[in-house]
């Protein structure tokens, strides 16, 4: 990523916010009646929870609209936002999510503090890795567990809609490390 991260205020990330997508309301079973309402709810959610000193990592697929709706939601979502680009936001270069509001875009995963792996999609960990890897892409697959000591799935769907902190991800992680191995265990993440 081109522009140094310095971290201000808090560390967000959220995944899969699909702004203006009608079909991810109907795929996922979205409790919204319109793309419209969705859009009010996810934008609302965000900004009662992150500040303008804050940092927002979307873990992709951001939005289904123009130009103009980008740049319009992402002025009005509060914060310093980084995109890591999903499927769903490959019809646009890096620069041009820059050029519409987004401090940095990658293509790639990043690794941030040294051992977070943040990605659109779940990469492969096994136990003897020291990384954890946070992510999105899947939704609502019941393949994948919410969270686990060495990730979690930021998808909307799963984290209520609404950013989750840096802090309140590694406290999920870390009681499920203490918790132990929980085979076949697939619990929802409340807000």
């Amino acid at each position: 990523m081109a522009e140094t991260f310095t971290e201000k205020g808090q560390i967000f990330f959220i995944a899969d916010l699909h702004f203006g997508d009608e079909a991810i309301i109907r795929y996922e079973g979205r409790p919204f009646s319109s793309a419209e309402e969705m859009d009010q709810a996810l934008m609302e959610n965000w900004n009662r929870r992150v500040s303008e000193s804050d940092t927002v990592f979307v873990l992709g697929d951001f939005s289904v609209y123009g130009w103009e709706k980008d740049a319009e939601i992402l002025q009005n979502l509060r914060g310093h936002k980084f995109l890591i680009m999903g499927n769903h936001d490959m019809h646009r270069e890096p620069k041009d999510w820059r050029a519409l509001g987004f401090a940095e875009c990658s293509p790639f995963p990043v690794i941030f503090r040294e051992f977070y792996m943040l990605s659109h999609e779940p990469l492969y960990l096994n136990k003897n890795m020291p990384y954890a890897n946070l992510y999105g892409h899947v939704h609502g697959n019941s393949s994948y567990r919410d969270v686990s000591g060495q990730s979690i799935c930021l998808s909307a769907e799963r984290i209520g809609y609404t950013p989750l902190s840096f802090a309140e991800i590694t406290q999920r992680m870390r009681t499920e490390r203490e918790a132990g191995p929980a085979e076949g265990r697939n619990e929802q993440i409340t807000e």
